[in-house]
């Protein structure tokens, strides 16, 4: 089964967010998900101290020397696991991209992101020779507005789609319900609707983008 690992070298840019809205929202459709969360601070952690009853398994007790056959093992039980990573490369960060079957790069639309993404992007390559092996990638873009794109979104699309950089075409938009989620300790469907702006469509945005991921991971295992 497929190890989704999400990895960006700058802090803010999304990674726990997008980790836990992808694994909730598969959760919630059926699947059997597992989150390793190697980000120091530990936000998934936390969160699954919560009272939430998602079925989502997230463990945090995840090292460099235990990294790997902790995805061997996971990736037999769990239909997916994905990979909290931390912010900088480590041999951590290493030995989980060489069992990912996709990575993603979640960036905010911004200069710094796009310039971040670029050596996340590049750490990719490097694994890739070391390994002698694809790791397929996907930009994600974080925080957008779901009615308009500003000029500099606008601006940093168009350079990446310049530079043939395989995108996400769905976006994480910029939500409330997503940081509810840290604050409540619950998923999207645990949410009160009375509670929280824009829920029902924090739902429907987290829905395509999991759509897509699945799209994404079953077309990578079709091709091998």
């Amino acid at each position: 089964m497929p190890v989704i690992t999400v990895a960006n070298p700058k802090g803010g840019a999304g990674k726990s967010t997008t980790t836990l809205v992808l694994a909730t929202t598969l959760a919630s459709q059926g699947a059997s998900v597992v989150i390793l969360d190697c980000d120091p601070n530990q936000p998934i952690t936390g969160w699954r101290g919560g009272e939430s009853k998602s079925k989502v398994i997230v463990d945090g007790e995840v090292n460099e020397s235990n990294v790997t056959t902790k995805l061997d093992t996971y990736r037999k039980q769990y239909q997916f696991v994905f990979v909290d990573l931390e912010g900088t490369a480590s041999r951590l960060m290493s030995r989980a991209l060489a069992r990912a079957q996709l990575a993603v790069i979640p960036i905010q639309a911004s200069p710094t992101d796009a310039e971040l993404a670029a050596k996340a992007i590049h750490l990719i390559q490097e694994e890739e020779q070391a390994f002698e092996k694809t790791i397929p990638y996907r930009i994600l873009f974080t925080r957008t507005s779901p009615v308009i794109a500003t000029k500099l979104e606008k601006a940093i699309l168009a350079q990446l789609r310049g530079g043939e950089v395989p995108q996400f075409k769905n976006h994480l938009n910029e939500r409330s319900a997503y940081k509810s989620l840290f604050y409540h300790q619950l998923d999207l469907d645990e949410l009160d609707p009375a509670e929280v702006n824009g829920l029902p469509q924090a739902r429907e945005n987290a829905l395509r983008l999991a759509e897509e991921l699945v799209e994404l991971v079953v077309q990578k295992k079709e091709a091998a």
